[in-house]
């Protein structure tokens, strides 16, 4: 939808998206011609979707066409909608939806309609209403909403006519946006990606499932299941019971919240709203005070498998995945130290769960061993584990085994013969070529370690060439240490020295070095 927003965004308005750095050589006084042509190679004559991969995003050519992408035209009009949000509130975002074609307007008749339809029988029930009104601080003025919001599908079927349903679907949008105004305001220096991740760990059902079982909103649920009390009672043991490891939490399906109670929070969201006329100022007062503690950028734990994915990433290892279906599926996942192969084995109901339920396992073998830092260390920690990391990398691990896989077997059946490796010679070739083969054999990633050589002369004055040494811990052998011929710039001294570290691995029978030229 925002795309075909974007699209007439970009009809009347493209020339004001900015989605590449000003380039200074590029611009033009009136009348002047410029001295660094960019010939037009667009041959189009309007405004067309491309697939060609020459054509670069972002660059102007001399005739003015610029290729944009239509994400780039998707977020900017989710930029002006959260701006207007900002400066004005709903009513103002909702003012400038309008004006993007879409209408967004309250009316007022259909809140009234709705509420007069939400009116229940509840005088049965007055305990439980007047109960859970005082776990929420708040009474409602329609207590037939509140019935509802507790109603689970399964009476709907039976004898009530309702349920929670659609008070959940509108209660879970209300939470997004009050959670994502709150972070976007509370976290003011914390970039989007980080802002996304907080989001995701703060609107999810497991959050609002425990805040279920924490404010006791459980007890109130009406329905008329067999089988709903024994999971919710499981779940509910599995909180309270101190032994629980909340990675496994965390990782384990089997433990994690019934949807029922994260639904029933969000109902409730959803029918104070209608309560108060859409007034979401309300619904935060009542909601921010059951959500905390919200969760902060010092105290955000991402999901297993993605905090594992990045600290292979920042330290320079290639994670191996391998999943297998059957009754329950089963996810290996292993890391190829500079000495020691770990790998895990995780099991779950899908894919991701059985990945998470590894990924925790390898995530605890490395904290034992102090390759990476907890979660709750000091700063002062943190900062010295990091300076010390490295160092920690020759630690000798002990395999968690799990049925196959010791130390280096990995890497030995990988080296049988020696494999054809394409190179290409352009900026950038070599080095990916040596990455793309280290990723492929599960080798930690080579080190590159630039210095100034040397002074000469250039129109600007007195430069510099570089020249780069690299470093590649062959695992269970040595480490290799090379460096390439000196270069003007650094990239350039980087593709040599890898170029070079190709060539050693070739003529020690690891590779065969088959040189691309891209004209």
């Amino acid at each position: 939808m925002l795309h075909f927003m974007g699209l007439e965004l970009n009809t009347k308005y493209r020339g004001y998206i900015r989605d590449a750095a000003f380039d200074p050589r590029r611009w033009l006084a009136p009348g002047q011609l410029s001295i660094h042509p960019v010939p037009c190679n667009c041959r189009v004559n309007s405004e067309v979707v491309t697939e060609d991969i020459n054509v670069k995003v972002g660059q102007l050519c001399d005739k003015g066409h610029r290729w944009m992408c239509s994400k780039t035209i998707s977020d900017c009009v989710e930029a002006i909608i959260g701006a207007y949000y900002v400066e004005g509130g709903l009513r103002a975002a909702m003012a400038v939806l309008k004006w993007l074609g879409i209408n967004v307007e309250v009316e007022e008749e259909l809140i009234g309609q709705f509420l007069s339809a939400s009116v229940q029988t509840y005088l049965p029930k007055n305990d439980v209403i007047e109960k859970v009104e005082a776990k929420l601080g708040y009474a409602f003025l329609m207590k037939g909403l509140l019935l509802e919001a507790l109603t689970h599908p399964s009476l709907q079927e039976s004898a009530e006519g309702y349920s929670y349903e659609r008070l959940e679907f509108l209660g879970d949008a209300v939470l997004d946006i009050l959670l994502t105004q709150h972070l976007f305001y509370s976290h003011k220096d914390t970039d989007e990606g980080e802002l996304t991740d907080l989001r995701s760990a703060s609107v999810n059902n497991e959050n609002f499932a425990q805040l279920a079982v924490k404010h006791k909103l459980y007890q109130f649920l009406q329905h008329s299941s067999g089988k709903l009390p024994e999971n919710i009672t499981e779940y509910v043991d599995s909180l309270e019971n101190p032994s629980t490891d909340k990675l496994n939490l965390l990782s384990d399906a089997a433990l994690r919240g019934p949807k029922v109670l994260g639904d029933v929070v969000e109902s409730i969201a959803g029918a104070i709203l209608i309560d108060r006329k859409l007034d979401l100022e309300v619904v935060w007062g009542i909601f921010k005070p059951l959500l905390s503690p919200i969760v902060t950028p010092e105290k955000l734990e991402l999901p297993p498998f993605r905090e594992l994915l990045e600290w292979c990433n920042k330290s320079g290892y290639f994670l191996g995945i391998k999943c297998t279906d059957g009754d329950k599926i089963e996810a290996t996942l292993d890391v190829q130290l500079k000495e020691t192969f770990l790998v895990r084995q995780g099991c779950g109901k899908s894919k991701k769960d059985a990945k998470a339920h590894a990924a925790s396992m390898l995530l605890k073998d490395l904290e034992d061993e102090g390759l990476l830092v907890p979660k709750n260390a000091s700063n002062t920690q943190q900062f010295q584990d990091h300076r010390n990391i490295f160092d920690a990398m020759d630690i000798q691990l002990s395999t968690p085994t799990r049925g196959k896989g010791s130390a280096g077997s990995k890497i030995a059946a990988s080296l049988d013969k020696p494999v054809d490796w394409a190179v290409r010679m352009s900026k950038g070739g070599p080095r990916a070529g040596l990455y793309e083969f280290c990723k492929k054999l599960q080798w930690p990633a080579p080190n590159f370690d630039c210095a100034k050589v040397e002074q000469r002369p250039t129109p600007q004055g007195q430069g510099f060439t570089f020249a780069s040494t690299i470093k590649l811990h062959i695992p269970n052998s040595d480490v290799i240490s090379l460096t390439g011929d000196c270069f003007a710039d650094k990239k350039s001294a980087m593709d040599s020295a890898a170029l070079l570290m190709l060539y050693e691995l070739q003529r020690r029978g690891r590779l065969q070095v088959q040189e691309v030229h891209v004209s």
